[in-house]
């Protein structure tokens, strides 16, 4: 079944660029009304005047997710302003490729804020008013809720900027890339389904794979890496 997107009010973080921005872009097509989360202004600008051509009523908020304590206050401003929030997308991240015997404390802890951290505080910021009010979709957190819906997006490789992070070892995979478009149709395709798990673009395949025979899954991306 096909989202309806139209009238939603869609928090969504890192929508400066990648893949947070592609979905921003079509959910505002779709008529749905966003918030855009991001720490570069002047992208992030970009990115809402794009959107406010088909959804005028879209708003950003610039924020820094490694700055955790901040992130509860942008939270409930954006849920004031925009008369709520329907679905919260957490979806900024970023990478540490690296050995785990060569990664620094320091290193791990400012992945997890963004990655774990912030995800967990936006969630617990907005949660308590989404039950109140019995409704409410959660993109990328795996939690229950009464009368709230989660749902967990793993995407295949994407063609953004994540894989040209500076302080990061070149990345195992070398293959093609899906385009962010193309993966952030698929997860709007995939709010509208009964299923909690969604592999964009479609890698069922390779899970499956992965879990028949782990040992010759590990060998076989090693085997990708470069010589």
């Amino acid at each position: 079944m096909a989202y309806a997107a139209a009238d939603k009010r869609v928090l969504i973080t890192g929508a400066s660029s990648g893949l947070g921005a592609a979905l921003a872009r079509q959910l505002a097509r779709r008529q749905a009304v966003v918030g855009l989360i991001a720490r570069r202004r002047d992208r992030l600008a970009e990115v809402l005047a794009d959107c406010r051509r088909t959804s005028p009523g879209s708003a950003m908020w610039v924020a820094d997710l490694a700055d955790t304590s901040a992130l509860c206050d942008v939270a409930l401003r954006a849920w004031d302003v925009l008369g709520g929030i329907d679905v919260l997308v957490n979806n900024a991240a970023i990478p540490k490729r690296r050995p785990v015997a060569a990664l620094e404390p320091d290193e791990v802890e400012d992945v997890m804020r963004v990655n774990f951290f912030a995800p967990m505080r936006l969630t617990l910021a907005l949660l308590p008013r989404m039950l109140a009010r019995g409704s409410g979709l959660i993109v990328n957190v795996s939690s229950d809720g009464s009368g709230i819906s989660v749902k967990l997006i793993e995407p295949g490789p994407v063609d953004t900027e994540i894989w040209d992070q500076p302080g990061s070892e070149e990345p195992l995979y070398q293959g093609p890339k899906v385009a962010a478009d193309e993966v952030a149709e698929e997860i709007i395709e995939a709010l509208g389904s009964d299923t909690f798990e969604h592999y964009v673009p479609d890698m069922k395949a390779v899970v499956d794979a992965k879990n028949a025979d782990l040992d010759a899954f590990i060998a076989g991306v090693a085997g990708m890496a470069p010589r």
